[in-house]
């Protein structure tokens, strides 16, 4: 009886497939291959911007060699100038108050239908975590669509699915093969068949927090037209390593502090590859997402923008677990620095750029953090250097200007964590503050890797591994440290 209301709910919501399999593996045609935007991260340079970024590398090294002196100061100073202003805004938003917008939750019968798009590849390990993660969300099952978007060529993922009862509402869709294989193109293909009004993005590794949908539903009932997408917070589990410390730390700070004072000052923002909230409506008129961009997330918030429309943040938020080796950090955040330079491309020659706010948010968003990830580590081998020469008399000290202007940054950036890791429900620690000085570097490792393939290889995707929770052996004690469990 129960499997016969679930089967009457999945064809009411339209997720069987045609020959009544809840695995459907669509057919070659227009989905095979993606079509590119008109002005999309394809096109990685336009010949306006290769033309001007030629002539003025060309100008600097024609400079620097007739004038050397007068350029390394001048690009020592513009270095300090980028970075304070850079932990500047990161300090201003620490002490930006979170908007308090709360919307009356909607009665069950008032709720719209909402669609969620997991894209997978090589998760047969999670499958059935995600499954038990997306059930737990508190919303109507009649009027919730699960669509899970599978590669054609990712059999193992295939199969773990294929051996799970799936609840009702959910299906699987098996992507034809096509170019790129990406996971905007698979967000693309399942949003053709979204019946909801309300579209979520979530990815493998994702706990959503179970009011989750509801909160979004009631803010976009409560706002007009003009709010596209909300954004929910994105909550690192705890993880005592140094590399998931620093990743929890940062992206507290993005997700509790900088996203909120963003969207407080009205400022459009790149959105985070997951937990994001759409209208629907609002996908289907920019074109959905561009196959091309390997950070389609960070790309469509200033394409929202640029219609006009308004981003903003939710307070319930998602768990994820993080990269717990370099191994496996180093290539996800070469692709995210990659992606953020082929959205910066994109958009410093389109109508974002033409408006003073979408300016200011392009560089306080994109083009300062690419900055600062290429040039972190090359400024922490030059201090050492320089101090360690300076110990032995073969060069002069740091100048005291110098070291102040480091330290009037890390104290921003620390203020910054503090409110993160307090509005975040983290406990209150000094010693994540104090690694950070030593996470930075790394990014440069990222960053050379990144700007070698936006160079050979800008479409590739590099695939972040996950494994399922009850594997950290360790999770269970953390969490309790914590006084919270799995949503």
């Amino acid at each position: 009886m129960a499997r016969e209301e679930r089967d009457q709910r999945r064809r009411a919501f339209g997720t069987e497939a045609a020959d009544g399999s809840w695995i459907e593996a669509l057919a070659d045609g227009p989905d095979a291959t993606a079509t590119p935007l008109r002005d999309g991260a394809h096109r990685r340079l336009s010949r306006g911007q290769v033309v001007g970024l030629s002539t003025f590398v060309l100008a600097l090294l024609v400079l620097t060699a007739l004038r050397p002196q007068p350029m390394l100061e001048g690009f020592h100073l513009l270095f300090f100038v980028g970075f304070m202003g850079h932990s500047t805004i990161k300090l201003v938003a620490a002490f930006t108050p979170r908007a308090t917008t709360v919307a009356p939750p909607l009665p069950d019968e008032a709720l719209p239908a909402y669609t969620i798009i997991a894209p997978l590849y090589r998760e047969a390990g999670v499958a059935a975590e995600l499954v038990a993660n997306l059930a737990r969300l508190d919303y109507p099952r009649d009027r919730l669509q699960v669509l899970i978007v599978l590669e054609a060529r990712d059999h193992e993922t295939q199969t773990a699915f294929g051996a799970l009862d799936l609840p009702a509402g959910f299906q699987v869709l098996i992507a034809p093969p096509g170019s790129p294989q990406t996971k905007p193109r698979a967000c693309n293909i399942a949003l053709q068949r979204a019946h909801g009004e309300l579209v979520v993005i979530y990815d493998a590794e994702d706990a959503p927090h179970p009011g989750q949908l509801r909160e979004a539903a009631a803010r976009f009932a409560q706002a007009d037209a003009s709010l596209a997408c909300l954004q929910a917070p994105l909550r690192i589990e705890p993880d005592p390593r140094f590399l998931p410390d620093q990743f929890a730390l940062e992206y507290a700070v993005l997700f509790e502090v900088f996203l909120p004072a963003l969207a407080r000052w009205r400022l459009p923002f790149p959105l985070g590859g997951t937990s994001n909230h759409f209208r629907a409506s609002a996908l289907r008129a920019v074109g959905g997402w561009d196959p091309y961009n390997v950070t389609e997330d960070a790309d469509i918030g200033f394409r929202l923008a640029a219609q006009g429309r308004q981003l903003d943040v939710l307070a319930q938020p998602t768990f994820e677990t993080s990269p717990a080796t370099l191994k496996v950090w180093t290539p996800q955040r070469a692709r995210w620095i990659k992606g953020h330079l082929q959205t910066l491309a994109v958009h410093a020659r389109g109508p974002a750029a033409r408006t003073p706010r979408g300016a200011a948010s392009l560089v306080l968003t994109l083009a300062l953090p690419v900055m600062s990830s290429h040039v972190h580590g090359p400024l922490f081998a030059w201090l050492l250097l320089q101090g360690v020469g300076a110990g032995l008399d073969l060069c002069p000290a740091v100048p005291a200007m110098d070291w102040m202007l480091m330290f009037f940054g890390w104290t921003c950036i620390a203020i910054a964590g503090a409110q993160a890791q307090r509005r975040a429900g983290h406990r209150q620690r000094p010693l994540p503050l104090l690694g950070a000085i030593a996470y930075w570097p790394l990014q440069s490792l990222a960053a050379a890797e990144a700007l070698r393939q936006f160079v050979v290889s800008p479409f590739h995707w590099d695939k972040t591994p996950h494994t399922p929770r009850a594997a950290n052996p360790l999770l269970s004690r953390l969490l309790a440290r914590t006084g919270r469990a799995l949503p």
